[in-house]
């Protein structure tokens, strides 16, 4: 499920509201962490100024598409976006994104011509330590796009989709927090969680505390160079894509059903004292 809740301050003073939803998600669980969510946003969100968001930039958020309804959705014929980050850091206070990555699955493939990478232009020394993680430079920085045009570029490349990320809490909270800086607009985003599907219908491959590597070699899947966000996008999308053949073997047809078993996963993990997010 992915929702966007977003607030700006028009030029006459009045809070505007936006509101997007790429999948309904009927689970009560998923409501109860999503009101949560939101809470906690409203609680401690500084109202935008008129001059944050320029008029082109209300303009692409108002052109967003109707919201797409996937519950009723065959799991194959639902494009879904993957996500992926790099940041200088894991403070999801206090770090940045300094590049996103994504790709689209459609149909049950990945279209190749179709991917996202944009490298974010922000003001921050690297640390040595992080630039040996993911590679890139000042000079990478200093070319980037800004920040706004590409989280902008982002939600219109997927506007269409249900969206997935691995460990996609950390993602969702960096991803938030820069729309907020970039554009003063408070983004509300609960992609599924890849590391939570892939236990869920692979129980005899999971590990506690599983990273991507580990799925990567479980489901015998080419390595990538890692920690490129299009890269690690890519290979996680290619996870996915064996997560709906399970998910189809096992009765599930819409991701209404799989929104169900997820729920059920959910409750026997915390019954048994496990972690939900694995």
């Amino acid at each position: 499920m992915c929702w966007i809740v977003a607030f700006c301050v028009s030029p006459c003073g009045r809070l505007g509201i936006f509101r997007r939803c790429w999948h309904s998600d009927t689970g009560s669980e998923h409501r109860r962490r999503m009101m949560r969510w939101l809470s906690e946003l409203l609680g401690r969100s500084k109202p935008a100024t008129a001059s944050v968001v320029d008029p082109v930039q209300q303009a692409r958020l108002a052109a967003l598409p109707a919201l797409v309804q996937a519950a009723d959705t065959d799991l194959m014929q639902q494009p879904l976006l993957v996500l992926d980050l790099e940041t200088n850091g894991l403070d999801v206070r206090r770090d940045r994104v300094l590049s996103i990555g994504a790709v689209r699955i459609e149909g049950g493939r990945i279209p190749l011509a179709k991917t996202f990478e944009r490298v974010l232009c922000v003001d921050i020394e690297l640390r040595p330590d992080s630039q040996l993680i993911h590679g890139l430079t000042q000079a990478d920085l200093a070319a980037g796009v800004a920040p706004a045009g590409a989280i902008l570029d982002l939600l219109e490349y997927g506007a269409d989709a249900v969206w997935l990320a691995y460990h996609a809490e950390f993602d969702r909270r960096m991803l938030a927090r820069c729309t907020q800086e970039a554009l003063g607009l408070a983004l509300v985003h609960a992609p599924y969680d890849v590391a939570e599907l892939a236990p869920m219908l692979c129980p005899e491959m999971a590990v506690p505390r599983a990273g991507l590597d580990h799925w990567i070699q479980a489901l015998n899947l080419p390595m990538p160079a890692r920690h490129h966000a299009v890269a690690d996008a890519m290979v996680t999308a290619e996870i996915m894509l064996v997560l709906l053949q399970r998910a189809r073997a096992a009765g599930m047809q819409t991701w209404r059903d799989l929104d169900m078993a997820l729920a059920q996963w959910r409750r026997r993990q915390a019954q048994a004292g496990k972690a939900v997010f694995c």
